[in-house]
């Protein structure tokens, strides 16, 4: 059984995708982010850096309960302990990890900057907005031109890098990414939304209930770090 520390952003929906297409039994925990929930004592004992996901095996490599953080290092775990959804061959396991780096320090990064400033930031932001802005759309820019030359982004074969990558996309159409102009995205987007075990994920992602929208003034300030919390 696996303990999934989680609620419903990016990161975390890549590892209900994964749990989900592996098919291994795991037991769902939320932390309200909004509500401070990553910054409890019991919690920071699973993740020292205070964020979801997180989970813990509790049939670890060695027969017991082993904790993994961050969202490409758990995606690398389930990997290798199944020994699925990343390729056998050297030169080609290694052509889907260098995709999965490129969501992990690139659009992750990006598109969730783009968002911040996009829907939290207050006014007087256009410099910042613009900024990520225009990296988002370079990055699509890179993602429509691998996927015009291999069916998924790790190669042949649908994998980690996929996982990670997908959550970020669905936002498209309020970035202004049409697959009208995207149309390599676009086929690649609808072939993983069809599959039977991305439709069970964003079900139960679905369903998840977080204090987002009713966050007060002090809880935005506290996850963003800014206001009392700001240390610059």
């Amino acid at each position: 059984m696996i303990d999934l520390y989680a609620l419903t952003s990016p990161n975390v929906q890549k590892i209900y995708l994964a749990l989900e297409e592996l098919g291994l039994p795991y037991k769902e925990h939320f932390v309200d982010v909004w509500k401070g929930e990553q910054f409890a004592a019991d919690f920071v004992k699973i993740n020292p850096n205070s964020k979801i996901p997180a989970i813990v095996d509790q049939d670890g490599p060695d027969g017991k309960p082993f904790t993994v953080f961050e969202s490409g290092a758990i995606l690398l775990y389930l990997a290798e302990k199944t020994g699925r959804l990343l390729p056998a061959g050297r030169r080609e396991r290694f052509e889907a990890i260098q995709w999965l780096m490129i969501q992990v320090t690139g659009i992750g990064p990006a598109f969730g900057n783009y968002t911040h400033f996009a829907r939290f930031a207050s006014e007087g932001n256009g410099y910042s907005l613009a900024r990520y802005k225009t990296e988002m759309l370079r990055l699509y820019d890179v993602l429509e031109k691998r996927l015009g030359e291999s069916a998924y982004l790790g190669g042949a074969e649908y994998s980690i890098a996929d996982i990670a990558t997908f959550p970020w996309t669905r936002g498209h159409d309020a970035a202004g990414v049409t697959f009208d102009k995207f149309p390599n995205l676009g086929r690649w987007f609808t072939a993983i939304e069809k599959r039977e075990p991305v439709q069970k994920a964003l079900a139960k992602i679905a369903k998840i209930q977080s204090s987002r929208d009713t966050a007060s003034p002090a809880e935005l300030d506290r996850i963003f770090g800014r206001g009392q919390f700001a240390r610059a």
